[in-house]
């Protein structure tokens, strides 16, 4: 079995991780400020995955996000809509905000338990209908018996199947790949689903989907930043991070974004290498900027 942290040159302290995050929490209001609020904002993938969604109720979030600074001016957009793979082509019919990402949950999530021939057919299907970005998660079920070359394996083709539809349509896509870093229960597991991840192609981390008891924590996401940053170190390849699930407050979004900072530094504060995974942290953003309740979304 490979050993990842010696080749990159990381392990996981889980003290340190605890000391750091302590002087963080305790700065933390210190950082709640109108631009780093913004720049949240920029940086969330508008997210619903309901199981009861329908063209309606997707149609009405996309025009909500078309005609956001109509309402906002001084607001930016947010970097995506996240749907389903089959609201790909209803948002696509229906967003007039280009640079607004369409990304989509693919691969048999939430819990990838599938064939690998019907995961690449739903991502193919997913880019061919419009997607920008692909978000799927990490096979567990090969990853926690200890089969990371499954695992790995399935990123790579995946990572194969989606930038070869992408260039037959002239674009590229990006790759997030969730860990449900829940379920791994040790920081020495998720570093090694962090590097795994990363070896194979994904341009996103992500922490999890959001459906399981436990999602993302700060303990999980200043590890995966961690191992970002031995990654960058070792290959000079910039990987993104995606916290996701259970962030709902201004004061979430702030306690991850500083994380980033600490760990990253402020070039991984862009949308190109920092998201956020969101259903209910839009409203809350914007009503800690204006200091009244907003339920806009």
């Amino acid at each position: 079995m490979k050993d990842y942290f010696a080749e990159y040159g990381y392990t996981p302290d889980k003290e340190a991780t605890g000391r750091a995050l302590d002087l963080i929490a305790a700065n933390l209001e210190n950082v709640v400020t109108k631009p780093v609020l913004l720049s949240c904002f920029s940086m969330m993938d508008l997210t619903t995955l309901k199981t009861d969604d329908t063209a309606t109720s997707v149609r009405r979030l996309v025009e909500k996000v078309n005609d956001f600074q109509k309402e906002y001016p001084d607001y930016p957009l947010p970097a995506s809509i996240c749907v389903y793979p089959d609201f790909v082509e209803t948002v696509k019919a229906c967003k007039t905000c280009g640079q607004v990402n369409i990304t989509a949950v693919a691969g048999c999530f939430p819990s990838s338990q599938s064939f690998i021939e019907v995961k690449l057919l739903e991502c193919a299907m997913a880019v061919e209908k419009g997607a920008d970005e692909i978000d799927i998660v990490l096979s567990l079920s090969s990853f926690l018996d200890g089969d990371y070359e499954s695992a790995s394996d399935e990123i790579r083709q995946i990572r194969s199947c989606i930038d070869a539809k992408a260039a037959g349509q002239g674009r590229t896509v990006h790759l997030k790949v969730i860990l449900e870093t829940g379920l791994l229960m040790s920081p020495d597991l998720i570093a090694k689903a962090s590097f795994l991840a990363m070896e194979a192609g994904a341009d996103f981390i992500k922490t999890s989907t959001g459906k399981v008891s436990v999602n993302a924590t700060p303990a999980a996401a200043y590890t995966m930043c961690e191992c970002i940053a031995a990654y960058y170190r070792k290959t000079g390849r910039k990987v993104g991070f995606k916290p996701a699930g259970g962030i709902s407050s201004a004061l979430d979004a702030v306690s991850y974004y500083t994380i980033v900072s600490t760990v990253l530094g402020e070039e991984w504060l862009d949308k190109s290498l920092f998201r956020f995974g969101v259903s209910r942290m839009a409203n809350n953003i914007i009503s800690s900027i204006e200091q009244k309740t907003v339920a806009y979304f």
